[in-house]
């Protein structure tokens, strides 16, 4: 006879970072390029042998690669793309550790708590921009 097990994970989103709900309802879908992230800053490796999935922060600032049309985390001393802040990653997401492509919400336009943003983010970095952002 077979027993089915059944095990719950329950995952509550941090999402401090976001200054109100404005723009939550109108956002891109980006594919972030998983390799130019840092571990444990931007996501939270898999450390569940049952349930091996990483997690992928949300408020991550984000920056579009030129090259190969894919985002990283925006980094103002860069020259790939990256430097144009694109928005920043709405919502926590789940991916396979052997995953290089993971698709994400981009927040586009809203308001943003800068001082609760994953990583190191300072506003007045961001001199080139696609996203209409206030910050808090």
């Amino acid at each position: 006879m077979l027993q089915p097990i059944t095990t719950q994970r329950s995952v509550t989103a941090n999402t401090e970072w976001l200054g109100g709900r404005h723009g939550t309802d109108d956002t891109d879908t980006i594919t972030l390029d998983i390799a130019r992230f840092t571990t444990s800053t931007h996501y939270v490796p898999s450390t569940d042998t049952s349930q091996p999935y990483s997690l992928f922060r949300s408020g991550v600032p984000v920056g579009k690669i030129t090259a190969s049309g894919l985002c990283g985390p925006f980094d103002k001393a860069v020259a790939d793309g990256r430097q144009v802040l694109a928005g920043f990653v709405l919502a926590e997401t789940l991916f396979v550790p052997t995953m290089t492509k993971v698709p994400v919400a981009l927040l586009w336009h809203g308001t943003v708590r800068a001082a609760k943003v994953p990583g190191c983010f300072t506003p007045a970095d961001v001199t080139s921009t696609n996203a209409l952002i206030r910050y808090v």
